[in-house]
């Protein structure tokens, strides 16, 4: 407990104490007396009816010592939960279950509490809580350490925060843990949604704060301070972003989406499983070209190559890899530059055949590109493509026995016709036509919706259902030209891509995701062979939803007949492509390009430093002065106390820059001891609305008057 004591009151803040905001001002000695005894007190008429008028709507609490964070009202605890709430939603789908639950109980419970008016629950409670709440932590994580526990542990101790919040030091401490807790969502999800939540909670939090320093401000007006206030320091923010020397690597050093299953392609294919990708049309990854765009029947974007079958899956084999091309290139070059999505794995996708290994890349002798770790955060890389370049012409022995091997006793009529095939055609061209007219002038179906399959599934694909998907006909294929003595092999990545006419890239999408065969030819090398384009050209030459099926499953806004639903695709795209390239994907070299645009050859990160660190002190100090000279000019009872004391210093009476309110008035009452009932009203008043949070309309018009009528 404190007390105020008489005659050392310090001169005017530009805020009010946190403490004196939240429950009005304190009120001195002597006007106390002056409210129990009228006549105690120079100017006493005029003292005793201002302050009882303005004392009908204080509590009375008012007039007694205050503690140094005062207790909260209703009003705070209810913005301290919808902060709470912001920052722990964009959170839930990353926290256990369990957490969410109780995070959502505390808040819930807490919102009765305070509607009830009940006491809230003693400490041990929380603490046993916390104790519980930490365990059930380490369990799910096996860890209390590392940034998915920690970020829990974040989320458990805000939510058992708000329990024991009762003065305004907790309330400051909830809201800087929100303020922690915003920031630790961009671990998980660095979208334009998840920025946008965290604009939203951030105005909250902020809009918290000034409630806790203003206590009758009213919500629209709060939140309409908290936007001027970020809005004042989006300018600095933005000179930031740009200049601040970029940290190679995801944000703060922890790879993103470790760990965690996305759609794509993967190192093992079974029928079926492609047909299941495409139903997706999440992005895998954007190009754009830089001296055109190669022929439609070229976009083979190539990805792992399944060598070795079991009878049922297809799976990579374990190829050398290397830093040297391992073919020689030849035909038209084609420029364009990769944006990838994490998909967890470490294949790159390239248009057949790469004539160079982007950065940090190598090349296996299947000719797929690999980087150098899995692909965990997007991922932007240059290629140079040859589409007419063929590798393989001097393919090894151990490369050709693996293209040829078969399990035993595995799906005989296809063997069978392998066997026909080899017997009827004397190369490997020939046996591939004739395989392919097969698939022709037989009753196949092309559909993303294959009946089951047995045991043996190729031959039941081949001479039963004659339905399926392109990793039917490439596996089929393959195992029949196996079969016939032609080396061959399943390679699997994406085919085709749209051009998005707003801003110019190729999307390729995982329902473009394809699977094709390559066969050896001697003195040629591996030969592209897709059996997909015999049975539905359509689907080379256009898109998959051309080659479907009026009936098939496709994403709707994938469908041709929602012309506005694309259009709208379009521009979303856009707008995500240029969030992902130009605010996640500024990187240094973007940086280094931008400052060289501007001039800058070679940026010395030193002395931009330095540049950096005098300007913001420099701006930093504007403000301030700007703000002090704004707020005397806009606070009326700071103006009426000027005019007051520039009416007394015509009189030869100045103010002192140390001296407190009470201490001027009484030097002016000695100077001028028949206006001393005006001087003390005027100061009591003065002191009344100047150091409590709210300033009743009443009281500052009798402020006026008094100061106005005041001659001396």
């Amino acid at each position: 407990m404190m007390k105020m004591r008489k005659g050392k009151l310090n001169a005017p803040h530009p805020h009010p104490a946190p403490g004196l905001a939240l429950h009005g001002s304190p009120v001195s000695a002597a006007q106390s007396d002056a409210l129990r005894n009228p006549a105690s007190t120079p100017g006493a008429g005029l003292l005793s009816g201002s302050l009882r008028s303005i004392s009908q709507d204080v509590p009375s609490p008012l007039f007694h010592a205050k503690r140094l964070s005062p207790p909260l009202v209703q009003l705070h605890v209810l913005w301290l939960c919808a902060a709470a709430f912001g920052a722990f939603v964009p959170l839930t789908p990353w926290l256990p279950w369990w957490l969410s639950a109780l995070s959502a109980l505390v808040l819930v419970w807490r919102g009765f509490l305070l509607w009830r008016r009940i006491k809230l629950p003693p400490a041990w409670v929380i603490n046993l809580l916390a104790v519980f709440g930490a365990a059930g932590v380490s369990a799910h994580y096996h860890t209390l350490l590392g940034k998915d526990a920690g970020v829990a542990l974040l989320a458990l101790f805000l939510a058992l925060k708000l329990f024991e919040t009762k003065t305004a030091r907790d309330a400051y401490a909830v809201v800087f843990l929100g303020y922690f807790l915003v920031l630790s969502q961009f671990f998980y999800n660095q979208s334009i949604p998840a920025a946008l939540a965290a604009v939203a909670t951030v105005l909250v939090l902020t809009a918290t704060l000034v409630v806790l320093n203003r206590a009758q401000t009213k919500p629209a007006a709060a939140l309409r301070v908290s936007a001027i206030m970020m809005a004042q320091a989006l300018p600095f923010m933005l000179v930031l972003f740009v200049l601040f020397p970029r940290i190679a690597g995801p944000l703060w050093g922890v790879p993103q989406d470790s760990g965690r299953s996305t759609s794509g392609l993967s190192d093992s294919m079974t029928l079926g499983s492609i047909s299941q990708l495409s139903l997706s049309d999440a992005i895998a990854f954007r190009a754009r070209f830089n001296n055109g765009m190669p022929p439609r029947d070229a976009f083979y974007w190539r990805g792992p190559v399944l060598t070795e079958f079991d009878g049922h899956t297809w799976r990579i084999a374990r190829p050398s890899i290397g830093t040297a091309l391992p073919y020689a290139t030849k035909g038209s070059a084609f420029s364009y530059e990769v944006t990838l999505e994490p998909h967890q794995q470490s294949w790159l996708f390239a248009l057949e055949l790469p004539g160079n290994l982007p950065a940090g890349s190598v090349i296996g002798s299947d000719y797929e590109l690999f980087a150098r770790r899995p692909v965990r955060e997007r991922m932007r890389y240059a290629v140079i493509s040859y589409p007419g370049t063929r590798g393989g012409s001097d393919e090894s022995s151990r490369v050709l026995s693996a293209a040829l091997a078969l399990p035993r006793e595995a799906n005989p009529r296809a063997r069978a016709l392998g066997a026909e095939l080899r017997a009827g055609h004397n190369n490997a061209p020939a046996i591939a036509a004739a395989m392919l007219v097969r698939y022709r002038n037989e009753p196949f179906t092309y559909t993303l919706a294959p009946p089951p399959l047995g045991r043996n599934d190729i031959d039941d694909f081949l001479f039963s259902t004659r339905r399926g998907f392109c990793e039917h006909f490439a596996a089929s294929f393959v195992f029949v030209m196996r079969a016939a003595g032609v080396p061959a092999r399943l390679v699997t990545g994406y085919q085709g891509g749209e051009i998005n006419p707003v801003d110019g890239y190729l999307e390729v999408r995982q329902l473009d995701a394809h699977a094709w065969a390559e066969v050896w030819i001697r003195g040629e090398g591996w030969r592209r062979i897709d059996p997909t384009a015999a049975i539905a050209p359509d689907r080379v030459e256009q898109n998959l939803a051309a080659a479907l099926p009026a009936g098939d499953p496709l994403p709707m806004l994938m469908r041709g007949d929602h012309p506005w639903l694309r259009a709208a695709r379009y521009r979303l795209d856009a707008m995500v492509n240029g969030w992902n390239q130009w605010v996640l994907g500024y990187d240094a070299r973007r940086q280094r390009d931008l400052l060289q645009s501007l001039g800058m050859r070679s940026p010395d990160w030193q002395a931009m430093g330095a540049l950096l660190m005098i300007c913001s002190g420099l701006l930093m100090l504007g403000l301030t002065a700007w703000s002090l000279r704004h707020w005397q000019r806009a606070d009326p009872v700071q103006r009426q106390w000027r005019r007051f004391q520039r009416k007394l210093a015509r009189r030869g009476i100045e103010s002192r820059s140390w001296e407190g309110p009470q201490d001027y008035a009484k030097r002016v009452t000695s100077a001028l001891p028949h206006h001393a009932n005006e001087i003390g009203a005027i100061e009591a008043l003065y002191e009344t609305l100047r150091y409590r949070a709210d300033q009743p309309a009443d009281a500052l018009r009798k402020f006026k008057e008094l100061i106005a009528g005041f001659t001396p």
